[in-house]
């Protein structure tokens, strides 16, 4: 049987080790096992800590993610509620102008007939991710075309509007008498006073004695006194067919052909001539055909 020796010299001593083949071979085995054991073992320690480490990260990444998310969403719903609103300016602002109002098909764009391309996102998120960020980008291309949408329409407005400015500035827009309530309104009611059902061409206005009446568009003065039933009064003269009545004044600060101009105080609120109480009944006219006040209330004087 061969045997291996190992050998070790000093200055003072020798040292023998005999190993026979087979000793070898074992030692060789367990060396190796040894060796594989803790390669093996210090692997899958360092891939559990990576792993670890890794979903961490993915943890910490998909806060973020959903905490700017759920960020975005809410600035999404308050910039779409503002939307809602200058909608709704676009729309007084169209009846100002003259101009037709954008159809109601045309401006809920972005809804329906858009998908988003599955390619365009991520591949190592989550699925519930994903569908998050979908729908924020439809939110988003959503808004983006309302917001062009609306752009579009304001141009054509100020170009209307430009090229009309003289028409416009005659319609009466704006409230003859700051705050108040409004009672009797245009139509049919039953008149106060005799309890028969006339067409009250106006809408009435209770507020108290002496509340500042301001003209509507600028104009001249038609009339200016006290006249039956609607007691001091004051008609104005706008031009293109419109004319405004204000009854029941308790004085009048205007006189017969004079120039007025939108937002000048022409008189105060009364209960002169056939009256119950303070108010002030307020008439337009277009081409001697009584118009609905309330849809020429455009703004407030200030």
């Amino acid at each position: 049987m061969e045997r291996y020796i190992v050998q070790k010299e000093s200055k003072h001593n020798v040292h023998q080790w005999r190993f026979s083949q087979v000793q070898i071979i074992a030692l060789t085995g367990s060396i190796i096992v040894l060796l594989g054991a803790t390669t093996f073992l210090l692997s899958d320690f360092l891939s559990r800590y990576l792993y670890e480490q890794r979903l961490d990260e993915f943890r910490l990444n998909y806060e973020k993610v959903a905490n700017n998310m759920n960020e975005l969403n809410e600035r999404l719903s308050i910039m779409d509620g503002k939307i809602n609103i200058i909608e709704d300016k676009d729309r007084a602002i169209r009846s100002y102008a003259g101009m037709p109002t954008v159809d109601r098909n045309i401006m809920e764009v972005g809804i329906g007939g858009y998908a988003t391309n599955p390619g365009n996102q991520p591949d190592n998120l989550a699925p519930a991710v994903n569908e998050e960020l979908a729908a924020l980008e439809m939110n988003i291309d959503k808004l983006s075309r309302q917001i062009n949408l609306e752009m579009d329409s304001y141009s054509s407005i100020y170009k209307e509007v430009k090229e009309n400015i003289e028409r416009i500035s005659k319609i009466p827009s704006i409230r003859p008498v700051p705050g108040g309530y409004l009672n009797s309104s245009f139509g049919y009611r039953i008149d106060p006073i005799d309890n028969v059902t006339r067409f009250h061409h106006g809408q009435d206005i209770t507020v108290k004695t002496g509340t500042p009446i301001y003209a509507p568009a600028s104009g001249v003065v038609k009339r200016a006194y006290y006249a039956g039933g609607f007691g001091n009064h004051i008609k104005l003269d706008h031009g293109n067919g419109y004319t405004t009545l204000f009854a029941h004044l308790s004085k009048i600060k205007v006189k017969h052909g004079q120039r007025v101009e939108r937002g000048e105080i022409i008189g105060l609120t009364g209960n002169t001539g056939r009256s119950t109480a303070p108010h002030l009944h307020y008439e337009i006219h277009h081409y001697g055909e009584p118009k609905n006040p309330l849809d020429y209330f455009f703004h407030v004087v200030d």
